[in-house]
């Protein structure tokens, strides 16, 4: 199926939720944050979040850092 992932068009294999698309992708989910078609979905509902065909995922990256 086709999906928008961080603004790029690309082919995911049908029937994922967040949790298997982060896992497929090969990112750790311990340290992002993901947008289901402009809505954030919380870390507990990613095993029960459906990505569908033609849906928008944003996921956003934790970088550490700071002034010294």
């Amino acid at each position: 199926m086709q999906v928008v992932l961080n603004g790029e068009p690309r082919s995911v294999p049908a029937g994922m939720t967040v949790a298997t698309l982060l896992s497929w992708l090969n990112m750790d989910g311990s340290r992002v944050a993901v947008e289901l078609n402009r809505e954030i979905v919380r870390q507990p509902a990613w095993a029960t979040s459906e990505v569908n065909d033609g849906a928008r995922v944003e996921v956003v990256w934790f970088v550490g850092g700071g002034a010294r």
